[in-house]
């Protein structure tokens, strides 16, 4: 009976115990995860809206939709959901939630490896927009879909575009073309 002889050049290594483990990443070196919130409703095409302030790390006096970092082992809904009920006041149920858009930064402000921030669109919600949050924003207010202001934070307001025009689901921004 013949033996089958391993493939030449390709090397079979087998993990024991004495082996090193491959390292966990450091948390400098992840992406930073983000979720962010549409509060769309669909009734009068009117969406939430937070300015931020002049105090504000980033993007001082653009307009943005909620959003914000996820905790560590903290799942994104849950982020969306904990971010949205921080900055407006409105609260809505994880299950609810429906993926509207994902966006994949190279670089940002807080985030020099990147980040990924997970876009959810919320149809369904309990509470009236507050700005909870007065360090960090001037106004939490409706805005009527057709006149979303110009001067807003890029990558959420092309998410947003996106969304409310039925475009494409994924954004890159700041990766250059190779």
């Amino acid at each position: 009976m013949p033996t089958n002889p391993p493939d030449e050049g390709n090397t079979v290594t087998q993990q024991t115990d004495d082996q090193p483990k491959a390292p966990k990443p450091a948390l400098e070196s992840m992406t930073l995860l983000v979720a962010a919130v549409i509060v769309h409703d669909k009734a009068t095409n009117r969406v939430v809206l937070l300015q931020r302030s002049e105090n504000a790390k980033f993007a001082q006096g653009l307009w943005d939709l909620p959003v914000g970092k996820s905790e560590p082992g903290e799942p994104i809904t849950e982020t969306a959901v904990r971010e949205l009920y921080e900055e407006t006041g409105l609260t809505v149920k994880p299950e609810s939630l429906k993926v509207a858009h994902i966006i994949h930064g190279a670089w940002g402000v807080e985030a020099p490896n990147g980040f990924l921030t997970v876009v959810f669109a919320a149809h369904e919600w309990i509470g009236e927009p507050e700005n909870r949050e007065p360090r960090k924003h001037s106004q939490v207010c409706w805005v009527d879909a057709g006149a979303i202001p110009d001067a807003f934070v890029d990558t959420t307001a092309s998410a947003l575009h996106h969304y409310l025009n039925g475009g494409s689901e994924v954004s890159l921004d700041g990766w250059s073309a190779a």
